[in-house]
């Protein structure tokens, strides 16, 4: 991998995405039209950034380690992290290289900041990572690298995360915080409509209408936030975020993706960051 870091490459934004339910890009005839606005924002991005990033930096919601945790591997195999699914969806692949050379710049990154960063490198590809990217790169032309949460989800350790991670930014390596921003399995669907615009209407204020200075300390404080338990029991589908904002603090936010009917009623929003 090449690091780009002439003047004529600005730096790349950041992105937070709703990376939608277990392998729904390879579930077409079963989902319908489901996914079809989610999938058209993604497949977007790349004309978004306007070039190909050198790679890409993912932060997953399913991957949480002690440690930042960077995968190593320079053919990361595929983690089928989902049940219930039909049998072809625990055979598909997505075959982008990774980057030990990438992992190795993260890890030394994350330490310099004064933060726990290791490398795995056996770790493969959770599903946060490859049913987003079969949409966004198709061809599986671009390496990506994961990079775990650290347990404890700490809003501000993640944050802290991000501004660590920043300077790949300049050197032509996108950052994605891939994580829904609603994720309550137990109340899904028309139901949870109220609950789940509350939040989201919270954070688009938070994220994009904010002040960038004010926005890192409403997200401190995101479980204040109305509804926010209901929208997040449990919030590392949310932290993502944090990293994707720590990595672009004080930059604009602009929401790139949002639907108010997502699987018969949710309220569901992805964010771009800088850039």
């Amino acid at each position: 991998m090449t690091h780009d870091n002439t003047s004529a490459s600005p730096r790349l934004p950041t992105y937070f995405i709703s990376h939608g339910g277990g392998p729904w890009p390879w579930m077409k005839k079963e989902m319908g039209p489901t996914y079809d606005r989610l999938e058209a924002s993604l497949a977007d991005m790349p004309r978004q950034i306007g070039r190909t990033p050198a790679a890409i930096l993912m932060v997953s919601a399913h991957w949480e380690a002690p440690a930042f945790t960077v995968q190593g591997s320079a053919k990361p195999p595929m983690i089928y992290d989902y049940g219930g699914f039909p049998p072809h969806t625990y055979e598909v692949h997505y075959d982008s290289p990774g980057s030990p050379e990438l992992a190795q710049r993260v890890q030394s990154l994350i330490a310099a900041a004064g933060l726990p960063a290791q490398i795995d490198p056996q770790r493969g590809y959770d599903h946060g990572m490859f049913s987003p990217m079969a949409a966004i790169y198709p061809k599986a032309d671009v390496p990506v690298v994961q990079l775990s949460l650290r347990r404890g989800l700490d809003p501000a350790e993640h944050l802290a995360l991000g501004r660590a991670i920043a300077p790949l930014r300049d050197e032509n390596v996108l950052i994605v915080g891939s994580g829904l921003s609603y994720h309550n399995l137990r109340n899904f669907g028309p139901q949870a409509h109220g609950v789940s615009k509350a939040f989201d209407d919270w954070l688009d204020a938070a994220v994009v209408k904010s002040t960038a200075g004010e926005r890192s300390a409403q997200l401190l404080q995101w479980d204040s936030a109305p509804a926010a338990r209901m929208a997040h029991p449990r919030e590392e589908h949310l932290i993502p975020l944090m990293v994707a904002v720590g990595a672009a603090e004080g930059e604009a936010g602009e929401r790139v993706y949002h639907e108010d009917a997502f699987m018969g009623g949710l309220v569901v929003s992805s964010f771009r960051f800088g850039g």
